[in-house]
């Protein structure tokens, strides 16, 4: 039998008549009885005895409804199974990101993301770059926001937004024009780690000027630099996101030389993503590029 004859069938003996149970399915009693026929026929036995009365089921029939009744049943979960998909029921989306993003980014983009699907659990990790990529790769998480940088062949990268990165001094230092490389290096620049993915950048852009920081301080974190230079401990050099983080206490100035970043979602390559986790990912683009652009028009301001 096919879906459609134990629908047809189902419906007959629910209502006892064809034209009942063309009603309930919404369909002619011709199409009905055509079903019922093309049934029967594949079967080779009757599954009802036509009567003045209406439809009785044959025992052939009888032996078949409990079968029949579980397989809808399960059909009927299913259909209930669809729509909470739909709607994102049970889900659960894991997003990572730098820690760079974490406040910025991420917190507004997820109140958003509540305020639309709160029906769908989010699991947020923020961690660097080599953590998150890692955990990607081991399907620990379905993607992530992370600063631009080569990526494992088996990531997908999915660039967002371009950049470039601000100088950090405190906020009541004299100097009011971007600042130099030289400069930097001559204020007690607080540096990133070489292998972290702005941190290349400083790094190379500091070995084309054949310049050596004072500072022999290597920080990971971006918003540690931004604290060591409040505390009194340098200059910094960081993303326009982390800028912006401290743009009321601390002083924010160009970068003579372009210090380019970008930033990209990652995931795996092979795995196809989930309805939610797309959407999820649309609304963190959407937010990102606000807040860009927010951060750009307060940095030009100040």
């Amino acid at each position: 039998m096919r879906l459609r004859h134990i629908e047809v069938f189902q419906a007959i003996v629910q209502t006892g008549s064809i034209s009942a149970a063309a009603r309930l399915l919404n369909v002619s009693q011709p199409n009905i009885s055509r079903v019922l026929n093309h049934a029967e026929q594949q079967l080779g036995f009757a599954l009802f005895e036509r009567r003045i009365q209406g439809m009785s089921v044959t025992a052939e029939g009888r032996r078949l409804l409990p079968e029949i009744d579980e397989l809808c049943q399960r059909l009927q979960s299913i259909t209930q199974l669809a729509e909470q998909l739909r709607r994102g029921e049970g889900q659960l989306v894991r997003v990572g990101a730098a820690h760079a993003f974490g406040q910025m980014v991420m917190a507004p983009a997820l109140v958003t993301w509540r305020q639309q699907m709160a029906s769908v659990s989010v699991e947020l990790v923020t961690e660097h770059f080599s953590t998150l990529c890692q955990m990607i790769l081991e399907n620990q998480l379905d993607f992530a926001l992370v600063f631009g940088q080569q990526v494992d062949a088996a990531l997908l990268a999915e660039p967002l937004f371009h950049s470039s990165m601000v100088a950090l001094l405190p906020r009541h230092h004299p100097q009011a024009d971007p600042v130099t490389l030289a400069w930097l290096c001559d204020n007690n620049l607080l540096m990133m780690q070489a292998q972290d993915p702005l941190g290349r950048v400083l790094h190379r852009a500091l070995r084309d000027k054949k310049l050596n920081p004072a500072v022999s301080l290597s920080i990971k974190t971006y918003s540690v630099i931004a604290d060591m230079v409040l505390a009194g401990g340098g200059v910094g050099v960081v993303d326009l996101f982390t800028a912006c983080r401290y743009a009321d206490q601390l002083k924010l100035l160009p970068v003579a030389q372009p210090l380019p970043f970008e930033v990209m979602l990652i995931s795996r390559r092979d795995l196809p993503q989930s309805q939610s986790t797309l959407q999820l990912k649309q609304v963190i683009r959407n937010r990102l590029w606000e807040i860009a652009r927010q951060c750009e028009t307060q940095f030009i301001a100040g």
